[in-house]
């Protein structure tokens, strides 16, 4: 595909479904050329692309560290204003603090912190924008409201931070690193519908943050003039909460009054 000069694009993993696609769906729809990249979800990815103004499709498995850093090498060399790389891809499986699952957790630490750090570091060396290049890393409210559920998982997402702090200390002229923390908004695991309507309202405001909010946030550190390193909570206020358990077990056993 040959963009113009002048076309601003961002890379958005796990765009297929999910927070993924509505950011992906943000920036198209306010005049950006969006690189979906998925993993297994191709139909779907292409789907969402041929409804987007200017998209394209790109395909890797983050499990493999040095395939996605080819992956960015390769966008980097033909995007001529490459300005946004949006971490967003990442694997939530179920292991406990008292049997950590040592596969879970080694593709939860790969796909969600060793990968996007690799990506971000090939992206702010090789990607051309004179605007700056901005990465915007997502992390999780967990960080500020950890408890021991999906331990391997809470485990990445403190890595993916602390990576995303370094690397946005390291900036230089206008790149900038951001974090983006969304809490619970859409069900997860084996949730149903039902239990995500209850759990997702536990947090100060008892409403379910959107999609579409996390989405409008990662357009904001698009371009917005904040500090390289900079964390934005989009939660409903969930991280100022210390709940003992993850919100689908707390309304899984009734006890609403945790959150």
């Amino acid at each position: 595909m040959s963009l113009e000069p002048h076309e601003k694009s961002v890379l958005v993993t796990g765009a297929a479904h999910r927070l993924g696609a509505a950011i992906a769906r943000a920036f198209g729809e306010a005049g950006w050329h969006v690189v979906l990249h998925y993993r297994a979800s191709g139909a779907a990815a292409k789907g969402l692309a041929r409804a987007l103004p200017s998209a394209e499709t790109v395909q890797c498995d983050l499990a493999d560290g040095d395939a996605a850093v080819a992956m960015v090498e390769a966008l980097a060399a033909r995007l001529p204003d490459w300005r946004v790389l949006v971490n967003n891809a990442s694997t939530f499986a179920e292991d406990r603090f008292d049997a950590l699952d040592p596969l879970v957790n080694a593709e939860a630490m790969a796909v969600n912190a060793v990968t996007p750090v690799r990506m971000a570091q090939a992206f702010l060396a090789q990607a051309r924008s004179k605007a700056g290049r901005r990465v915007i890393q997502l992390t999780d409210q967990k960080l500020r409201n950890p408890n021991p559920d999906f331990f391997s998982y809470t485990m990445s997402k403190h890595a993916a931070d602390a990576a995303a702090v370094m690397l946005g200390m390291s900036c230089r002229g206008a790149d900038r690193v951001y974090r983006l923390a969304p809490g619970a908004i859409l069900p997860s695991h084996d949730q149903t519908d039902a239990e995500a309507e209850i759990s997702h309202r536990m947090n100060p405001l008892a409403r379910r943050t959107g999609a579409d909010e996390i989405a409008n946030a990662a357009l904001f550190l698009a371009t917005a003039p904040l500090a390289s390193g900079q964390a934005l909570y989009i939660d409903s206020g969930q991280h100022l909460l210390s709940q003992p358990r993850d919100v689908l077990y707390l309304a899984r056993s009734g006890d609403a009054g945790a959150g």
